[in-house]
């Protein structure tokens, strides 16, 4: 299939722009890609994917402009389907059809979660509330807790803050002992169930504080 539908782009390369009418997809075969948007004044990172998964689907599917925009990290090999060639293989091939209405379930999920991350002004939800997201979704058990291996750029990026804001908050949790920051640059939450309780003490005072 490599043969007949795939192209080979350079890091850097910005594969389609948000807003955009789009009429292809892609199933990334190597390297990775960035899925960024908008959200108000900056740029918010919404995933990067590996190898395997594929993005641009949608609008082939609704006709609706491109709600990201995708942007290659790593030099990539990837698949580009035209619309016909997506239907045929979704009416050709069942399993096909069943993993990409999960992923898209997942995808709808992760979406959701991130819309209502972004909503808070407040620095320390934002990035307490995406620790404790990760967590459940992508962390990695260890003696220490469970380790999410992200750096302190990439956790900004994710949470639509600057660097510098979101070491301050970092600083503050290692001070209560509910993370520890990592030498290769990721992070371990000692204790995941008390990072909930603080995230439910931010949540009251974001309800009540004014009282």
């Amino acid at each position: 299939m490599y043969e007949k539908y795939g192209k080979e782009f350079p890091a850097g390369t910005v594969l389609f722009h948000e807003g955009e009418v789009g009429d292809t997809m892609y199933v990334i075969q190597g390297g990775k890609v960035k899925v960024t948007r908008r959200v108000g004044a900056r740029e918010a990172l919404l995933a990067i994917l590996p190898p395997g998964e594929f993005f641009g689907e949608m609008s082939i599917i609704n006709n609706q402009p491109r709600s990201a925009t995708t942007t290659v990290l790593e030099d990539a090999r990837l698949l580009v389907l035209d619309a016909h060639t997506f239907e045929v293989m979704i009416r050709g091939n069942a399993e096909i059809a069943v993993r990409m209405i999960k992923k898209l379930t997942d995808r709808l999920q992760q979406a959701d979660a991130q819309i209502e991350l972004l909503l808070h002004r407040d620095p320390n939800h934002r990035v307490v509330q995406f620790l404790r997201q990760e967590s459940g979704r992508i962390g990695m058990p260890s003696d220490a807790g469970a380790r999410i291996p992200i750096t302190l750029r990439g956790l900004a990026e994710r949470v639509g803050l600057t660097v510098d804001e979101v070491d301050q908050v970092v600083t503050k949790l290692e001070q209560a002992k509910l993370v520890i920051r990592m030498e290769d640059g990721g992070f371990v939450l000692p204790e995941v169930g008390k990072l909930q309780d603080f995230l439910d003490f931010l949540d009251m005072k974001e309800r009540f504080g004014r009282w």
